[in-house]
């Protein structure tokens, strides 16, 4: 019942702050709806974890750290503030849901609900909508969720996620490939191949979107999305579209410096004439690395962590032993260590605990700090 009744206030908070009346109110609203929002309640702990044996009775082991995939777990919803959005924005033409479930988005499948997630219809669209967007709400965007965790409260606010329908197109002219910023790394790189245009063969081993790609500078084998960019398009979270030139992105390793808010929809590459039959092999090549040395058919995001200046994450990651270290349904891969997948009742803490346990065994092991590659959004569960 409290957290029907927090639930509650939330609520009112909101409706009143997106009314006419609410206007100036509305800054001292959010705040209270914040305070609201991430007031936790008393947390389900378990100090151990059991499991069945073969014979069918219950074995008691400790964990290396506090497990809750054992524990059932209460559902997170938020107020559903999306018919007052629509109506302060009547123009609005893409899609707007409460409450939607992001665990289905993610390649890891765990993880809450977002409170708004918001679909739009184009470019225009989206602009349109954080045009009128209150400024005091968060607003996160997520592709095809290949290198994400998501918490298992959920996120307040709007999540967006551009659809390939808006934003993924891919075409070729001349030397340039041009891409929606939901287009898959991997289509890009076909694109290019179809066209001849070879210096893209790294997005075919991406597994993610353009989007995420221009956001952290995505790279494999060697090349990075630096290397191959000439401009990219966004929208500010004020509704400002914007063009930003490969200079202007100020990429570092696995990183922009574009403002972070900014919502990239589309980009323009260069690549260069060769052989078909070239382009293919190295293709080829990139796809049976993965597939030899990554769990790709695992839920999993990807690579882990950040690789330190002249250290691969992986080997500091062995070298702390933690190579198939689990922590209730999360395992470092035995295939390679710097990837963390789901073995199929993972939850969002299990993998986040799980990847600060190893974080904090390499850091002893060798005193080097790896640092997030994945990001990981959201509150956790109550």
């Amino acid at each position: 019942m409290a957290g029907l009744f927090v639930g509650r206030q939330r609520y009112d908070l909101v409706r009143f702050a997106l009314s006419p009346l609410g206007g100036e109110r509305w800054r001292g609203g959010y705040h209270e709806l914040r305070r609201l929002q991430l007031t936790r309640l008393p947390s389900l702990e378990s100090e151990r974890c059991s499991s069945r044996t073969p014979q069918g009775g219950m074995e008691q082991r400790e964990p290396i750290v506090p497990c809750r995939s054992t524990i059932v777990q209460r559902s997170m919803t938020f107020p559903d503030i999306t018919p007052d959005l629509k109506a302060a924005m009547p123009n609005l033409r893409g899609r707007l849901l409460a409450n939607q479930s992001l665990a289905e988005l993610t390649w890891f499948r765990v993880g809450g609900p977002a409170q708004v997630l918001f679909t739009p219809a184009d470019e225009n669209d989206l602009a349109y909508f954080l045009a009128h967007l209150p400024k005091e709400f968060s607003v996160y965007v997520v592709g095809v969720g290949s290198n994400l965790i998501v918490r298992d409260g959920g996120l307040p606010g709007v999540v967006i996620r551009l659809s390939p329908r808006g934003f993924g197109e891919t075409s070729a002219n001349e030397e340039f490939v041009s891409a929606g910023a939901a287009a898959l790394d991997k289509r890009v790189a076909e694109t290019a191949a179809a066209a001849s245009l070879t210096g893209l063969e790294f997005f075919f081993g991406i597994p993610g979107t353009i989007g995420g790609a221009l956001r952290m500078n995505a790279g494999a084998n060697g090349s990075e999305t630096k290397d191959v960019l000439v401009e990219a398009s966004g929208v500010s979270r004020d509704g400002q579209q914007i063009r930003f030139t490969s200079a202007n992105m100020k990429f570092v390793y696995r990183s922009s410096g574009v403002d972070p808010s900014v919502i990239f929809t589309s980009a323009r590459f260069r690549g260069i004439v060769a052989a078909p039959e070239a382009i293919r092999a190295r293709m080829n090549e990139v796809q049976n690395h993965r597939e030899t040395a990554q769990p790709i058919r695992e839920k999993t995001g990807g690579s882990t962590f950040k690789n330190p200046p002249g250290h691969s994450a992986w080997k500091l990651v062995d070298a702390a032993g933690c190579r198939g270290l689990r922590v209730g349904g999360a395992q470092v891969s035995e295939m390679h260590c710097n990837f963390l997948i789901n073995t199929g009742t993972a939850t969002g803490h299990d993998i986040e605990t799980l990847g600060e346990t190893v974080r904090a065994r390499v850091k002893e092991n060798s005193g080097i700090e790896l640092h997030w590659e994945i990001k990981r959004i959201g509150i956790e569960q109550p």
